[in-house]
């Protein structure tokens, strides 16, 4: 009988690649190789036209697409269920570790399932910009390069007196954005903000890797809420760049584009159990046509126009006390319209966004002042108000997931719950990734920097933990969150009879963290630990299949790694069947009792609802071949009488 056995690879992007191409283009592959002439001739390609053509290149861009398409072997994402917030509710996710390896690690879960990405990666400006990729140099770039080694890893600062100045910042971010891209949702869109030195860059890359027919538009951001006096340049800096690209234009237009606030100024002076309203005119522009008829004023002013809409459509706003008119009556008609109704009533977006409607660097600073208690704890954090207006023209909304892999000040899992909480039927999720060892960032640091991390770093000692931007992202995290909390139950206390209380949205978290493999793949790797392979070791199954430090929801975790589109906020609940069986997303069963009987297997077939996959240790059933079969067969034959005519592939796994 063939076993199945759990792979050790969580994806194999080359494999799927070249799976999609054979579905296009079987002629192009064949014994799983690609036919390069083959391919050009499907695409109407029938000669060489010379090797020069239009393209970004530099030093490592092959390596970089390279190490884009390699799996992460040995690595796993790690529970971390002291620093989580609500964990048994919340959907919402912060992982820590360095973004590529954690955008590996969630391409097989969340394959096409993110509907927005906002990153804010290092500007390149100097010596603000650390990675700790490892990209094949030659000798003399090898030496060339500034850096040293931190924990066996080369640690580079990438200053401007290097030769390879863009370059290491292109290798940086080239494979990140082409693992971004896998996890996008075909109605999905990208932001990335950028300053100067590599928005050209980064336009040139991001048409290759989202094709140019993706660009969506280019946002400039006035940071500043003043004017600058900086005397070293000749053009003071006062906006950034954001550059948009969609996963698949036309898919996102077709499923909708948001709309961003309306500007105005809200109050509620008639007290409209709405809540605040501001108006626009009900008279058509000189530009536009309408429709005529007469209104009358309550003043009894005659007034022969053309309007925004049809004559019965004013009289339903009129009695719907959504028609005033100012001057006591004297004034023309205008159009009432309501906070909540952005999505009718809200404006397009351009490309210039002022600070006083998306927010400025201080004011991001005042709210983090506010949230901590201390100056500088962030540097230059963005504003919500600047994530609200990309999260709404993303057209997010209900459960669909927002992903920041440079999330930093945690600035995004603030706006969400912000979003949340305005509306009740919205409850996006959010994932965060960031890492960074403050300490070696310091050491590298100078001036301004070096004062607003230290501020960092002593804030940290104050709260007793590790120097790593990570506890001040979640931190922020949880005092935003509590702030919300408390605001909706302030207003709560205050409703009028009849009015229903607002809900508090998720504000919790989950934690992961990257980290080393809980299973040992091979029983070799104990070798790598001078371990010897006597019969004492043997019988402690717990020792010969897994890590030193391991817990049984870790390896559940690793499993559930190695699944297709179960979120990582899924539920996972011991069965009580046996001693170690555990059920995630009410759909996967994984058995790590050391030993099964035919009791267990029989207790196994009878969970409900039908599980897809039942997962064991290959260990557990010793040398008794019969009985593994005969497992296979009966949870198999339970499986297919249970699935019906869904025809699924319901599988039993061992590791």
């Amino acid at each position: 009988m063939n076993y199945n056995k759990l792979s050790p690879e969580i994806f194999d992007a080359v494999s799927d690649n070249m799976r999609k191409l054979e579905s296009l283009f079987p002629s192009a592959v064949k014994d799983g190789q690609l036919d390069i002439v083959a391919l050009k001739e499907e695409l109407g390609q029938f000669e060489e036209v010379g090797a020069e053509k239009y393209e970004l290149t530099w030093a490592g861009k092959q390596a970089a697409k390279k190490l884009s398409q390699t799996d992460v072997p040995g690595r796993t994402l790690k529970y971390v269920p002291e620093d989580s917030k609500d964990a048994e509710t919340t959907q919402n996710l912060y992982i820590e570790g360095d973004n590529l390896e954690v955008l590996k690690l969630l391409r097989q879960n969340y394959y096409g399932a993110i509907k927005m990405i906002y990153i804010d990666p290092p500007y390149n400006t100097g010596n603000d910009f650390v990675y700790r990729d490892n990209f094949t140099m030659t000798a003399a770039e090898s030496d060339e390069a500034e850096g040293e080694t931190v924990d066996g890893e080369r640690m580079v600062v990438n200053q401007k007196s290097g030769s390879r100045f863009h370059a290491r910042w292109l290798n940086m971010i080239y494979p990140r954005l082409r693992v971004a891209k896998d996890l996008l949702r075909d109605d999905g869109v990208i932001f990335i903000s950028i300053d100067d030195n590599e928005v050209h860059n980064l336009r040139k890359i991001c048409d290759e890797v989202f094709d140019q027919n993706n660009f969506e538009g280019h946002i400039h951001w006035r940071r500043r809420h003043n004017q600058p006096n900086d005397k070293t340049k000749m053009i003071g800096l006062v906006a950034e760049h954001i550059i948009v690209y969609a996963k698949n234009s036309d898919i996102l237009r077709a499923n909708g584009v948001g709309k961003i606030d309306l500007t105005g100024d809200f109050s509620n002076p008639d007290n409209d159990s709405r809540g605040d309203w501001a108006s626009k005119p009900w008279k058509v522009g000189s530009d536009q046509s309408g429709s005529r008829y007469t209104i009358v004023t309550p003043s009894g002013i005659v007034l022969d126009e053309e309007w925004m809409g049809e004559e019965t459509t004013y009289k339903e706003l009129l009695a719907d006390n959504r028609i005033i008119f100012p001057r006591g009556g004297d004034g023309m008609p205008r159009k009432k319209y309501f906070r909540y109704e952005r999505e009718e009533e809200g404006q397009c977006a351009t490309n210039w966004w002022e600070h006083s409607q998306f927010g400025h660097n201080q004011g991001a600073n005042d709210l983090a002042t506010e949230l901590f208690g201390i100056k500088n704890v962030f540097s230059n954090p963005k504003p919500i108000e600047l994530l609200r207006g990309l999260l709404q023209i993303a057209n997010v909304k209900n459960d669909d997931i927002v992903l920041d892999f440079f999330s930093g000040s945690a600035t995004t899992a603030h706006s969400v719950m912000q979003l949340n909480s305005e509306n009740e039927q919205n409850r996006l999720r959010y994932i965060l990734v960031q890492w960074e060892n403050l300490d070696e960032t310091y050491r590298k640091a100078s001036g301004k920097q070096k004062t607003q991390l230290l501020v960092s770093i002593e804030f940290l000692d104050s709260m007793e933990k590790d120097h790593n931007i990570c506890e001040i992202g979640k931190e922020r995290i949880r005092r935003a969150g509590e702030k919300i909390k408390t605001e909706i139950e302030n207003n709560n206390a205050q409703l009028k009879i009849g009015e229903d209380p607002k809900q508090v949205p998720d504000i919790g978290f989950r934690v992961f963290r990257v980290a080393d493999t809980n299973i040992r793949w091979t029983h070799m790797a104990l070798e790598d630990e001078q371990l010897e392979f006597d019969e004492e070791m043997l019988s402690d199954k717990d020792r010969l299949d897994f890590m030193p430090g391991y817990t049984d929801i870790d390896v559940v975790y690793e499993i559930l790694l190695r699944q297709r589109d179960i979120p990582l906020s899924s539920k996972i609940e011991n069965l009580g069947i046996g001693k170690r069986t555990y059920m995630f997303a009410d759909a996967y069963v994984v058995c790590l009792d050391e030993s099964v009987d035919t009791g267990l297997v029989e207790s196994l077939a009878a969970v409900e609802p039908t599980p897809i996959k039942y997962v064991f240790r290959d260990s557990a059933f010793d040398d008794n071949i019969s009985l593994k079969d005969e497992t296979i067969r009966r949870l198999e034959a339970y499986i297919a009488r249970n699935s019906g005519e869904q025809k699924k592939a319901y599988t039993v796994e061992f590791i």
